[in-house]
């Protein structure tokens, strides 16, 4: 990306019965159904994307073996809950990544895979059973490859794009380097997503027989705690299943649509494998990556060793803001300038690959809302840039406490393939209001291949941020 420096149908007889219908069961007519929205991928194609890319997981995680009772445990529970979703029957799988951050996610097409920390966390059989139908219900809607078909759309004319569909759609995706491997862009849920799982999942939770409020407990326990700074194990999971606003209220509403039953909160199964887990060490993140590091299976392709994002952290004080960053990066700029942090090898005759641009906008109106800001900055900077687009919608964020927004754009990298084409990069535009009614944005940039690589880096640095 360019350096910124700014810049009428049924008998009354049928619709009677229908109204008895409705009037004889509770809930019916409130019941969540589920979303579906545009998706290039055929359900064979998300079938076969989803156990190609749940070969890749097993590769690069440690994984505990399926005759493990923990895993038999695991994929029991998790059949018991799937036999219960909706829609399109999915070939759901269930497998325990031996990892102790929390976190669970969910491949296209029914892989899934939970981090043993999650089990080690979980207080009762409910709280595990509400992450997992958590993530089924992503499945349910197609999250991931609804999220892979925006992009394609925003990089391909609509003629191509249709002419692809049914032939040829997963060919493409990969050749655009579109994955669900670790650490994809595409496994990190939008809030609006992550509100559809919560109450969908609450809907599969009952069926199952399961306390449904303990899916939103287990989550504001683990924000509570990353709140609190006790655990850095909490910030991944929270990070790629953010809350999507007043969780606990809504799994409430929507239970309460529902007809009284009674639930199953806990079990002597869970309970013996609580035990079990108890006295297990699973491998921590860094483990896993520095285990993948000596066996050459690294998580960014680039040109040079100061790309990855040293966990070392330095601060950078600005007349506007403080903000920390990787201490193997550069700041360009100075303290009441616009400014680049990147690694060296990142930045190309004024053009950035890697890193991140921060700078302050003045809105074209005085007083003008942070949302309103925010599009007048895109539309300038996709003035500047007619290569850059958006994909989805802007959302809502807390920068250190403060109100933000978020938007990711797609566009051309500096970076050129060997056919000497520039491949796709990644944007991440984050602005947050200042006292005096400007902007500070960041534009977090990287290719897009690499982006679920470096986005733990850029969130840290977020985190960072304190606007003055």
């Amino acid at each position: 990306m360019k350096r910124l420096y700014f810049r009428n149908l049924y008998s009354p007889a049928i619709c009677f019965a229908l109204i008895l219908v409705l009037t004889a069961t509770p809930g019916l007519e409130a019941r969540v159904q589920p979303t579906h929205g545009y998706d290039a991928f055929s359900t064979d194609d998300e079938i076969k994307l989803g156990q190609k890319n749940a070969l890749e997981v097993r590769k690069q995680m440690p994984m505990l073996p399926d005759s493990d009772p923990v895993v038999k445990y695991v994929q029991a529970l998790g059949a018991k809950l799937a036999s219960n979703a909706p829609g399109y029957k999915w070939p759901y799988e269930f497998h325990v990544v031996n990892v102790k951050e929390i976190n669970a996610f969910a491949l296209p097409g029914g892989p899934i895979f939970v981090n043993l920390g999650t089990i080690q966390a979980a207080d009762n059989e409910s709280q595990l059973a509400g992450v997992m139908a958590h993530e089924i219900s992503h499945v349910v809607q197609r999250h991931g490859t609804r999220a892979a078909s925006k992009q394609m759309m925003a990089q391909l004319p609509l003629q191509v794009l249709g002419g692809l569909l049914g032939n040829g759609t997963l060919a493409k995706a990969t050749e655009m380097g579109i994955g669900f491997g670790v650490g994809s862009y595409f496994l990190k849920n939008s809030r609006q997503s992550e509100s559809e799982a919560d109450l969908l999942g609450t809907d599969i939770m009952y069926d199952a027989g399961h306390e449904p409020h303990q899916m939103a407990a287990f989550f504001e326990k683990l924000e509570k705690q990353m709140g609190a700074g006790a655990n850095s194990n909490f910030n991944q999971f929270m990070s790629d299943h953010p809350n999507p606003g007043n969780r606990a209220e809504a799994v409430s509403r929507e239970v309460g649509t529902l007809s009284p039953r009674s639930y199953l909160s806990d079990s002597a199964d869970f309970r013996m494998v609580k035990e079990r887990v108890a006295g297990m060490k699973p491998l921590s993140s860094q483990e896993v990556a520095a285990q993948q590091k000596q066996a050459g299976g690294g998580t960014i392709e680039a040109g040079a060793p100061d790309i990855t994002p040293s966990a070392n952290l330095k601060q950078f004080s600005h007349n506007e803001y403080a903000i920390s960053y990787p201490d193997n990066w550069d700041v360009f700029g100075d303290q009441s300038s616009s400014v680049t942090i990147a690694p060296k090898s990142g930045i190309s005759q004024n053009a950035v690959a890697y890193g991140v641009i921060i700078a302050n906008y003045q809105p074209e109106e005085s007083g003008a809302s942070l949302d309103t800001a925010t599009h007048e900055l895109l539309a300038s900077l996709r003035q500047s840039n007619s290569d850059l687009k958006q994909i989805g919608h802007d959302e809502n964020l807390r920068v250190n406490g403060a109100a933000g927004k978020s938007v990711d754009l797609v566009g051309s990298s500096p970076i050129k393939d060997d056919l000497g084409k520039a491949i796709a990069e990644r944007d991440w535009v984050v602005t947050t209001q200042r006292k005096d009614g400007t902007v500070l944005y960041l534009i977090f940039i990287s290719p897009d291949k690499n982006f679920g690589a470096m986005r733990p880096a850029f969130e840290q640095m977020l985190r960072t941020l304190q606007v003055r």
